[in-house]
């Protein structure tokens, strides 16, 4: 099963022309990501400071559908698209939580890298199970 959550668009998050400011959607994304592996019992500030994995992204796509403006609620659903041995592609899908409009949808890989040497490095199993409950 896909994991979901919720953002809420801020007032800052928004342009001039009071729509999202499209690069705020990977600030987003990123937050999803984090937010994944806080609700799995796994902070991510655990892994960053005391395992010194990070997960820089190597690779990014998107697509904007439709806009979004303060006050809005974006909700993210991730999708496990790869899990390879040194590097996770997950498909985000945001739609706007009032009527179900898909508003944006990306691709994202990320590496995992030692903290320390910022090498890549193979992703840990704990991690590679965990990830893996994302869902495809």
């Amino acid at each position: 099963m896909a994991f979901e959550v919720t953002v809420p668009v801020r007032f800052g998050d928004v342009d001039h022309a009071g729509i999202v400011y499209y690069p705020q959607f990977f600030i987003y994304f990123h937050e999803a990501f984090e937010d994944f592996f806080n609700q799995s019992d796994y902070p991510y500030a655990t892994m960053l400071d005391r395992d010194r994995i990070g997960w820089p992204t190597v690779r990014i796509e998107a697509d904007y559908k439709a806009p979004l403006r303060y006050g809005d609620l974006l909700g993210i659903r991730l999708v496990l698209k790869r899990l390879g041995g040194r590097s996770v592609t997950i498909a985000y899908h945001g739609h706007r939580v009032s009527d179900g409009k898909q508003a944006v949808t990306a691709l994202i890989t990320t590496a995992c890298v030692d903290l320390d040497t910022f090498a890549s490095r193979d992703i840990p199993d704990t991690l590679r199970a965990l990830i893996g409950r994302i869902g495809t």
